[in-house]
């Protein structure tokens, strides 16, 4: 079983054809009530995840596809179109159908999004808009357990994945934590940094939610004005129980998901 794909290389005006070496690793049970088309769909959705499919692979007709996995074509068609619902695929005319990119699947746990996405093999990049110092608001200080007022260090940050814009990020501080540059924070995670200060990290309250995203939002993350996002603000306190971030984010929902484990007690 071969693969063919069309990839455009990054700076060329020229697609060129290649054959993967290795067949492609879909396994189909006949036997079980998941449907043959979703089967496949979740496969080719894991082959993007990993990265063995990256960005601006092109996956040839449906016929070949279908001929390859012993399924009909309405079948693979079926599974094409609902990875293209999901933002994954892309069908063009005379082209075919392109990996546009990976989805986040970020488990709620208490990690930085840098480190997750380093896990996840999404080459986690950072724009810094703002590194700046000042008092914060009743909000900031309820949250950071300090009187209204007191100076905090605030970051906005856009953060990309593989090259696409991901999220904007907000966080606070106390001050004395350590020292953060912009510099510093476009090469390494906000966690990371504070790590490596001894700042231990254990638990953390975090809240999940959705809203329109405003102008400003939309142009920063290539989306319309009014276009759902993702929320997620969180507060993570040390080992001595002390408030040493909150932060408030925005995500793209077709590019960013929480993944949550559910445990019958």
């Amino acid at each position: 079983m071969t693969l063919l794909l069309l990839v455009r290389w990054p700076h060329r005006d020229r697609t060129a054809r290649i054959t993967l070496t290795r067949p492609l690793p879909i396994t189909l049970d006949r036997s079980s009530p998941i449907p043959l088309y979703f089967q496949v769909a979740q496969q080719i959705e894991a082959l993007i995840d990993r990265g063995e499919l990256p960005p601006g692979s092109r996956l040839d007709n449906e016929i070949l596809l279908a001929d390859q996995t012993g399924l009909s074509r309405p079948t693979m068609r079926q599974a094409i179109q609902h990875l293209v619902d999901k933002g994954l695929l892309v069908r063009k005319r005379g082209v075919g159908t392109q990996v546009v990119h990976g989805v986040v699947k970020r488990p709620v746990e208490l990690s930085s999004l840098y480190d997750d996405l380093s896990r996840s093999n999404q080459r986690p990049g950072t724009k810094v808009l703002a590194v700046e110092t000042g008092p914060c608001d009743d909000t900031i200080a309820a949250a950071l357990r300090l009187a209204p007022g007191t100076e905090v260090v605030h970051l906005r940050r856009l953060r990309f994945a593989q090259g696409e814009p991901l999220a904007i990020m907000q966080n606070w501080l106390p001050t004395d934590l350590t020292e953060l540059t912009a510099e510093r924070l476009e090469e390494r995670g906000l966690y990371e940094l504070l790590r490596g200060v001894g700042v231990h990290m254990r638990v953390a309250n975090q809240l999940i939610g959705a809203r329109a995203a405003t102008l400003a939002e939309g142009r920063l993350l290539n989306e319309r004005r009014g276009a759902p996002l993702l929320t997620m603000t969180r507060t993570t306190y040390d080992d001595n129980g002390r408030a040493v971030e909150h932060g408030s984010h925005v995500y793209r929902p077709a590019l960013y998901s929480f993944e949550i484990a559910l445990v019958e007690r």
